[in-house]
């Protein structure tokens, strides 16, 4: 992979000069979000931690640059007939959005088990979705199909070197704002990202190093270019990077110029959401958390560097972002559920709930099982879900529980 010292090499299909001219073609037209210095996060990691707000974007994320730049470059006969993707993401509003703005007609294919939020959103911006297959696989080849008989122009969601100068614009910005970084830290997928902002920094006036972040569900281009076979698939909280084939334009530019990929698990990406919301209050998805969760994963490999994190983008389903969230209320000793063993005797669970008083924890969800247990008939399961201030404050509950001769048991997250 790349090091610093080398300079990009004069063959790969994107200059930085396609990308200023990028910049310049999409001016005005995407938001100029704003990099900005998070302080808390500094303390926390111990880099220098520099956030390029792209959830700020009017679809919630980076890959309106890209599109916006494609459809530009179509002449009016592409223009007349339309432009058709695969994607159930944020490629899919990205290019609905402008499409409908410029008067291009855009066709999405989505694949049918596709959340019914995505598909709306999608047709909210006016494109036609059509719903085939039960994979991206299925739903891309169905794409290419209507592309050569209805005569559309296929627009890719990053294997195009129009798509990945578009994202490219993305680290001219960031490095305009915050010049004194000397690390990015970049989300990849297919790589489309990766690509655009490497061929910025590599052509930066002092050396960057580029870091690629991918989901440990999802080693694609890790397993690319570092030649490993990682097993390939799963249900993660990313699924913004959750692609099983790089491009084969990207996979060029990144064994050029990035630096090195790191790994994340489904745990850290979760605690990076949370973390956040709670710190920067804003809300990102599970890809656009990855930067964080390689800082948070490997401190020492960026401990006083100055590092820029790309928070790509914002569309996270509001019932998965609760989920996130409590579990990580769970994880942090905030929320706990124990299992206490009872007595079936009058009075058990106002003894119990006297200990919970005077520790001043809050009750709030209680369970019992005297009925499917291995408990003997004279005694019962009782769990209770509580709120604590910290994880020491659940510990003294737990003290004072045991103290007065009660089994416990504390139910564990993943």
């Amino acid at each position: 992979m790349a090091t610093q010292a080398v300079p990009a090499p004069n063959d790969l299909p994107v200059a930085l000069s396609d990308v200023h001219t990028a910049a310049e073609r999409i001016m005005g037209s995407v938001v100029r979000t704003p990099t900005l210095h998070s302080k808390t996060l500094s303390d926390l990691t111990g880099a220098d931690v520099w956030l390029k707000f792209e959830n700020l974007q009017f679809t919630a994320a980076y890959k309106e640059r890209g599109a916006l730049n494609t459809l530009l470059q179509l002449d009016d006969a592409a223009r007349a007939k339309g432009v058709i993707a695969a994607s159930a993401g944020n490629h899919a509003q990205g290019l609905a959005y402008h499409g409908h703005r410029l008067g291009i007609p855009v066709t999405i294919v989505m694949p049918k088990p596709t959340p019914t939020v995505k598909v709306m959103q999608t047709e909210g911006h006016k494109a036609s979705v059509i719903l085939e297959g039960e994979s991206f696989d299925e739903a891309y080849a169905h794409a290419r199909k209507l592309e050569a008989s209805n005569g559309y122009t296929f627009v890719h969601p990053f294997d195009d070197p129009r798509i990945i100068a578009g994202q490219g614009t993305v680290a001219l910005e960031m490095l305009a704002d915050a010049p004194q970084i000397d690390t990015l830290v970049v989300p990849i997928g297919g790589g489309g990202l990766i690509s655009g902002m490497a061929t910025v920094a590599k052509a930066a006036g002092h050396p960057i190093e580029v870091i690629g972040v991918q989901a440990e569900l999802f080693p694609s281009m890790y397993n690319l270019v570092k030649g490993e076979h990682e097993p390939i698939g799963g249900d993660t909280l990313a699924e913004g990077i959750a692609v099983r084939d790089p491009g084969s334009i990207t996979s060029r530019i990144v064994e050029a110029l990035v630096d090195d990929i790191l790994l994340v698990t489904e745990r850290s990406l979760e605690e990076s959401v949370s973390l956040i919301l709670q710190i920067e209050k804003t809300v990102v998805e599970g890809a656009g958390a990855s930067g964080l969760a390689a800082l948070m994963t490997a401190p020492e490999r960026f401990r006083g560097k100055t590092v820029g994190i790309i928070l790509t983008g914002g569309n996270i389903d509001t019932r998965l972002l609760a989920n996130v969230l409590l579990r990580d209320l769970a994880r942090s000793g905030r929320l706990a559920r124990l299992r206490i063993r009872l007595q079936d005797r009058p009075g058990a669970l106002y003894q119990v709930a006297r200990i919970f008083q005077e520790q001043t924890v809050n009750i709030l969800e209680l369970s019992h099982q005297r009925i499917f247990t291995n408990l003997p008939a004279k005694g019962l399961s009782l769990d209770v879900e509580c709120e604590t201030r910290d994880r020491a404050h659940l510990e003294r509950l737990n003290a004072a529980l045991q103290a007065e001769g009660y089994e416990v048991r504390l139910i564990e997250l993943a």
